[in-house]
């Protein structure tokens, strides 16, 4: 029997966050994932499938970086 996954392709594109071009906000991929089942596991991929690893509440931390584009007052 086969059961649906989601599988999220970690690509490595920059050095720091100041490089990255784009990322999802967390409202774009709370949009995504709401045509999945509550259920549905999610796992990150590396190397291109060579190696995996799971999302988990202590692996997340939040930070805050300077705005290039806010305006000085």
């Amino acid at each position: 029997m086969e059961k649906q996954v989601i599988k999220l392709e970690a690509i490595r594109e920059a050095y720091g966050i100041d490089q990255v071009y784009k990322t999802m906000t967390v409202g774009e991929l709370k949009e995504y994932l709401d045509q999945f089942e509550d259920d549905v596991p999610v796992y990150l991929s590396h190397d291109n499938g060579y190696t995996y690893g799971g999302i988990k509440e202590d692996r997340f931390f939040d930070d805050w970086i300077e705005d290039e584009n806010e305006e000085e007052e």
